[in-house]
């Protein structure tokens, strides 16, 4: 998958974050088998490749992000294997080719620069084009969803995860425009959500987080993430390294819930179960998350949010995946974009 945060609207290319010190974590030697769970721009797998004797298994569900790799693959030497995949099954993807563990796994969660700036890929307000938002191509579009979903159903997800306050004006606004004629292009939901939020001098764009909910809701992104680090939790041997750099706090919060539940950390939410019980999977690297420098915010703005933990695995067996415990109470896709 490419890069799940903020939408982040920027005329910049895309531009790894953290990306030097999430692969310092994993600690890249060679001989080491390493998963780039999100290839994007090949940014944190080039970086990987760095050290001699070092190989990458990279994934990616956007074809045209695996498409722009093979220059990579051709250039790596026999050192990269390229994969259009979902990291969700990263554990599988290695078995496929033959590897029972790896060394690391690192993820940059969210949307890539490269597809905000694909109008007809349907991820930003700014180039008009049809209202896709689907990273891998398969699967409802943010329009069927748009089109089906209840208007209560919209509220929450607009709510949970764009956080946006008036998500219940803007649910109504999408009806009542729905109701009239289809609707089918961003420019046209960015005027709908405008009119239903009012904008502020100097602040981000009126559809900004209605958006963002949309695009994580219909990439499925929190499930991917929650089933990806069970994934890197069966696949990483024991002193193998995860690196996971979120965007959104949505994100964040997810992967900090995992591993203090796999490090014997006390639980960041009452809603995450004791799991005294089972010995730790994982040993934190990063009590606290690492967050970008000044530099590197004013060189990227898109870094400003952005959060990296990382972790060592130990020699306990993985624990029983507990995803439904790590997301928030949604309808599932299937049944909100199903025509009614």
């Amino acid at each position: 998958m490419a890069r799940a945060g903020g939408t982040h609207e920027s005329d910049v290319r895309h531009v790894p974050v953290l990306a030097r010190e999430a692969v310092g974590f994993l600690d890249v030697r060679a001989g080491g088998l390493y998963i780039d769970g999100t290839f994007g721009a090949g940014g944190y797998t080039r970086l990987l490749l760095e050290t001699p004797g070092a190989t990458a298994i990279a994934i990616d569900r956007d074809r045209n992000a695996i498409a722009g790799g093979t220059g990579l693959v051709d250039s790596a030497d026999g050192r990269l294997t390229l994969v259009e995949e979902r990291f969700s099954a990263l554990d599988d993807v290695a078995r496929r080719f033959g590897h029972a563990a790896v060394d690391g796994v690192v993820l940059d969660l969210g949307v890539s620069s490269m597809q905000l700036d694909e109008a007809e890929r349907g991820f930003s307000f700014r180039n008009d084009g049809p209202l896709d938002m689907r990273m891998g191509g398969e699967g409802p579009s943010a329009a069927d969803v748009v089109a089906h979903a209840s208007e209560r159903d919209l509220a929450d997800i607009i709510y949970r995860l764009g956080d946006e306050r008036r998500s219940r004006a803007v649910a109504r606004a999408i009806a009542a425009a729905r109701a009239a004629q289809p609707i089918r292009t961003t420019r046209a939901l960015a005027e709908i959500v405008a009119r239903a939020v009012p904008g502020r001098p100097g602040g981000i764009h009126p559809a900004t987080r209605t958006f963002q909910a949309l695009r994580i809701f219909v990439n499925e992104e929190l499930e991917e993430l929650a089933a990806g680090l069970a994934a890197a939790e069966r696949i990483l041997k024991p002193g193998g390294r995860l690196a996971v750099v979120s965007f959104h706090s949505l994100e964040d919060r997810i992967v900090k819930s995992f591993l203090a539940a796999r490090s014997g950390a006390p639980a960041v939410s009452r809603h995450v179960p004791e799991v005294a019980a089972a010995a730790p999977s994982f040993k934190l690297l990063t009590r606290k998350p690492v967050e970008p420098g000044e530099a590197e915010v004013a060189a990227n703005p898109r870094a400003r949010s952005a959060r990296l933990r990382a972790a060592e695995r130990t020699g306990a067996p993985a624990h029983v995946a507990d995803a439904d415990t790590l997301l928030p109470h949604l309808p599932s896709l299937s049944d909100v974009a199903r025509p009614r």
